[in-house]
């Protein structure tokens, strides 16, 4: 069965944006970008909320058109456009590239896709992952933490009064200071 893995970049104090929405401070350099598309070219779909699938389709259709985007950014053009997307969101009636509209999280649906064959479903923005979060629908956490302090913004994981157990799968670093992090959910505690 695919697992839903929550893939996404935050600042070591947590945040994946700051307050008005720069991400100027991701230190994604060719080394980080050959090993988000190895990973992502893997997986088997992309699961987003609007925000991110509108910030993600407002660059990445014709990313690899531009000459200034050669290498690995052009090679995330191709990965993004063919990958099969579902965007989550209760305004969109449609979107292109590969993507499919849902309205709600609802765990039937997301058992349906994880049952399908293929490679995992990376799942991305703190919205919809606190949403799968609290249905108990994701199964790893793929966190890669940059070396800067923002200060304040939008928190990875939002205030939950929900504990999930996880277990280290891996760690990794890279050059540029970004360490990757990716936790398996681990079985909860029995209660005595």
């Amino acid at each position: 069965m695919r697992k839903v893995i929550y893939f996404m970049s935050m600042s070591l104090d947590g945040y994946i944006e700051s307050p008005d929405k720069d991400l100027a401070w991701h230190q994604v350099d060719d080394e980080l970008h050959r090993a988000f598309n190895e990973r992502l070219a893997a997986m088997g779909g992309f699961l987003h909320g609007r925000v991110v699938h509108e910030l993600m389709a407002d660059f990445w259709p014709t990313a690899d058109q531009d000459p200034a985007n050669a290498g690995p950014m052009a090679e995330f053009a191709v990965i993004w456009r063919d990958m099969p997307k579902c965007v989550y969101s209760r305004t969109l009636q449609r979107a292109d590239w590969n993507t499919t509209v849902v309205h709600d999280v609802v765990p039937e649906e997301v058992m349906a896709l994880k049952e399908q064959p293929g490679g995992d479903l990376a799942l991305g923005g703190a919205g919809l992952a606190a949403s799968f979060a609290a249905l108990d629908l994701i199964d790893e956490y793929w966190v890669y933490v940059h070396p800067v302090l923002i200060g304040r913004g939008k928190p990875m994981f939002p205030l939950s009064d929900t504990m999930t157990p996880l277990r280290l799968a891996s760690t990794g670093t890279f050059g540029n200071g970004v360490v990757e992090l990716r936790y398996e959910r681990a079985e909860k505690p029995s209660a005595r």
